[in-house]
């Protein structure tokens, strides 16, 4: 079950014309998005203690002015979703599953919408359109 989800990092510079507006005009940015998802198990070393299963999202966009190649803004963003499995769950019944695409599929399906809500929200807080991004695993 995911139990918790939080934001490691953003960073984000737009100091060109990549405002959205420019002399009342909509001002075209081409923007391109590369993704980067990892998920690892942990294993305590606690008695009692139940297994972890962290979801990392890292999210990079560049937008560029196709007119102008020095108006170039980039975004950055670090995501981490954790499951809890219960105490009674055992790392050979869970490993086999981090193998399957469908399980691995089901955990990132929860983790990304919230880090993609994320990630567009700040992109239009620095000004730029990110409704075309999509919020959901394609």
């Amino acid at each position: 079950m995911l139990r918790t989800f939080r934001v490691l990092a953003f960073s984000g510079q737009n100091k060109g014309d990549a405002a959205g507006m420019q002399m009342q005009m909509q001002m075209q940015m081409q923007m391109n998005l590369q993704q980067e998802i990892d998920l690892a198990l942990a294993v305590p070393i606690v008695a009692g203690a139940g297994l972890m299963l962290g979801v990392m999202i890292k999210l990079q966009a560049t937008a560029a002015n196709p007119q102008d190649v020095t108006d170039v803004a980039t975004f950055s963003g670090e995501y981490e979703a954790k499951f809890f499995y219960s105490s009674e769950v055992s790392e050979k019944s869970v490993a086999p599953l981090l193998e399957d695409n469908d399980y691995q599929y089901v955990l990132v399906a929860q983790a990304y919408p919230l880090a993609m809500t994320h990630f567009r929200r700040e992109l239009q807080a620095m000004g730029l359109d990110a409704r075309e991004l999509p919020l959901g695993l394609a």
